[in-house]
């Protein structure tokens, strides 16, 4: 009886330990750069599409104040998540908070989202710390309005900007030492800046990881077409990238990247969506084994 006993804590143990490594699985939500094509041109026509394929929202570009309010009105008339807006940061302007960082601010107030960041800074080339001196203070007064809004700050690492690699976020990320800010990690550009071992970058960014976008691509190119495909297409390994950070606890939002990808918009989103729904609960399910460099 003591030994049935002894077994059956082990194993609870055992569950409990499994529960922690890997979290429930995280919600998917689509980039508006995958939304658009002939036929879904206006904000509640890209929602709906949203809605129909499966997706737990959107993230759109910012453009105009009417064009996210509109985008904000479609998503909650369909229960709709919105999880970011994208929009620049120009730290060579004399004032980098500019009215598109205050107007996103503002429409987002009291909503679970994030101020999602691209930021470019001509005077210094890309990753440059030499530039932090000025960056931190602009970033930290973004993050403090943010969070008067109830809402989170997230850094966009991109090609050719001056945040520009993942190590790039995570370093602003320490410096600005913020609850609600931290950066994303971001497999389309990771690979186009031909960035290498995944796993030390990825436990380096934890701490202040909030979200990724995830997409198909080919192993080993730097061509943006190669780089940006359906999910499920390519031979680049996903799926490891998705079992490797759900093996780090990590469940935050996933978004799906698929800017410049030709075609019927519905039909590229569905065939992405089945690939998510094969891979997710691989990568999530208590018990996988995480795969390490």
């Amino acid at each position: 009886m003591k030994q049935r006993v002894a077994i059956l804590a082990l194993a609870l143990v055992l569950a409990g330990v499994l529960a922690i490594a890997h979290a429930a699985e995280p919600a998917f939500f689509a980039m508006d750069t995958g939304t658009k094509d002939a036929t879904h041109q206006a904000p509640e026509q890209q929602v709906a599409l949203v809605q129909e394929v499966g997706f737990a929202g959107l993230a759109p570009i910012y453009h105009t104040p009417e064009m996210l309010r509109d985008t904000l009105a479609a998503l909650d008339q369909r229960k709709l998540k919105i999880f970011a807006v994208y929009v620049l940061l120009d730290l060579d302007s004399p004032a980098p908070v500019s009215p598109a960082i205050r107007d996103v601010i503002e429409q987002l107030r009291g909503r679970d989202a994030f101020l999602w960041l691209y930021v470019n800074f001509r005077a210094h080339q890309p990753s440059d710390p030499a530039g932090d001196a000025k960056a931190v203070p602009v970033l930290r007064e973004i993050a403090d309005l943010a969070k008067d809004a109830g809402i989170r700050v997230s850094l966009y690492p991109h090609l050719k900007n001056w945040v520009e690699r993942t190590e790039d976020g995570a370093r602003l990320a320490k410096q600005v030492d913020r609850e609600n800010f931290g950066l994303t990690f971001n497999l389309c550009h990771w690979l186009l800046v031909g960035e290498t071992n995944l796993d030390a970058k990825l436990r380096e960014a934890l701490p202040h990881l909030q979200m990724i976008t995830i997409n198909g691509a080919d192993a080993g190119s730097k061509e943006l077409k190669a780089c940006i495909q359906p999910l499920g297409s390519g031979t680049f390994d996903v799926g490891e990238v998705l079992t490797k950070i759900a093996g780090l606890g990590w469940n935050g939002p996933v978004g799906l990247q698929h800017f410049g990808i030709a075609g019927d918009a519905r039909a590229n989103l569905q065939r992405s969506m089945d690939a998510w729904r094969i891979m997710s609960p691989k990568a999530w399910t208590p018990g996988t084994t995480p795969k390490t460099e």
